[in-house]
């Protein structure tokens, strides 16, 4: 965790100062602001909104405690430390019920305060760790462009690299593959779980979704017939997205190719969507449609990723092309595997389990990274790759080829030296 940002509030020039020392000192704290009068610092904190605020309570208690209720009920994870010389308990029982956190007696012992930020730090971390997970929903209006295959690697990576819970959903209701994909034989669905979303709670659902091996990647799947998946309704995806939110860090969609209620629902509660496209003129052509009606739909640029798949480079058409037509950056390309990819479908396995160390494997790792912000080891492996190949001493090899006195090796040897 990056340092926390403080406000200080004390009329007591020398107590203020006293704090601003002991947080100096401790050194996880960042001092954006020290003031005497609580109103200015209001203004600051409502602007500003950090997450932690020492308030002085020796003067004007009264203003002071309604100030600390009414910045903790608008900013709900806000950690208030109230200061005072008094240590009635009358007192400390007030400023806890109005919202601060902790109470320290002036003046302030460096120990307490250390303390207090110790808590207020972990205090930070359980909030991160309880907040609602993403949503990234995979898309195309085309079929056959490789959306499961990118729905299915991503999901797992993203549980190997974080160590979280994913759910991985599939909502091509009537021609999903998640489960061909994974080889997996769910005993529920998600027309079962629509069913009985009156029972929903995180027992009912982790019993529902279908566990993939041994690893924290929950499968929901589509349903094994078309009537069923008619039945389920645009409120019924909305209402489950949101509690899934609360269950898992992230939420992989593999959506359908069509621009129908369902989909749109599920694009709307969205973190990203990941647009993906072929380097090729109807692809280009199809995202271009999908595009247009996102900026009618009002979503924001930066919601829309745009993935390239079988990418090859050095290609007719080139990406800067592709960026110059859509009037968007592309967000990541996938290599042109074909034959492994088709080796996983075949075998219903994830390609980083079928062939770790392939560059698509490797690929979706770095996909993976950059969507969690958590590095691998991946990069310092291919640093040690290439700074082996630096240490070799090549020069008893280029010696050896010099006295073979060849035309063909000189004319090289010479343009090297050029």
């Amino acid at each position: 965790m990056s340092q926390l940002q403080m406000v200080v509030i004390d009329a007591d020039e020398s107590s203020r100062s006293n704090v601003i020392r002991l947080i100096e000192e401790i050194g996880f704290v960042e001092l954006i602001g020290d003031f005497e009068n609580m109103l200015t610092a209001y203004d600051v904190i409502m602007q500003a909104r950090p997450p932690l605020v020492f308030f002085d309570l020796t003067e004007n208690i009264d203003l002071a405690l309604d100030t600390i209720e009414k910045i903790t009920s608008i900013h709900k994870n806000i950690f208030i430390i109230a200061a005072s010389e008094s240590v009635e308990a009358d007192l400390v029982i007030q400023s806890m019920r109005c919202g601060a956190r902790e109470f320290l007696v002036k003046p302030v012992a460096k120990d307490d305060m250390q303390r207090a930020l110790k808590k207020a730090r972990n205090a930070m971390r359980q909030d991160q760790d309880t907040s609602e997970g993403k949503i990234f929903s995979v898309f195309s209006n085309k079929g056959g462009i490789g959306k499961t295959t990118l729905a299915t690697n991503l999901a797992l990576q993203l549980t190997e690299l974080t160590g979280e819970k994913v759910c991985l959903i599939d909502l091509n209701l009537q021609m999903g593959d998640i489960a061909t994909f994974l080889d997996i034989n769910p005993s529920f669905d998600i027309a079962y779980v629509i069913t009985h979303l009156s029972r929903l709670d995180e027992s009912f659902l982790h019993s529902s979704l279908e566990k993939y091996k041994d690893k924290d990647l929950f499968i929901l799947a589509d349903p094994p017939d078309i009537e069923q998946a008619e039945e389920i309704s645009s409120d019924d995806i909305s209402t489950l997205l949101t509690f899934l939110k609360s269950m898992f860090g992230y939420i992989i969609i593999d959506t359908s190719s069509s621009f129908d209620v369902k989909t749109l629902t599920c694009l709307d509660v969205s973190d990203y969507i990941f647009l993906v496209l072929m380097v090729n003129l109807p692809s280009i052509r199809n995202c271009q449609k999908c595009l247009s009606l996102f900026k009618r739909l009002e979503y924001d640029e930066d919601k829309i990723r745009l993935i390239v798949n079988r990418y090859v480079e050095d290609d007719e058409i080139t990406t800067e092309d592709v960026e110059e037509a859509l009037t968007h950056e592309i967000y990541w390309k996938i290599p042109n595997s074909y034959f492994a990819v088709m080796s996983s479908i075949n075998k219903g396995i994830p390609i980083s389990e079928l062939d770790t160390d392939s560059d698509i494997s490797r690929n979706f790792i770095r996909l993976a990274e950059k969507l969690s912000g958590i590095s691998s080891n991946l990069a310092g492996e291919e640093e040690d790759d290439e700074g082996f190949l630096s240490k070799l001493d090549l020069e008893p090899v280029l010696e050896k080829l010099r006295e073979m006195n060849l035309p063909i090796v000189n004319k090289f040897l010479n343009q090297q030296e050029q």
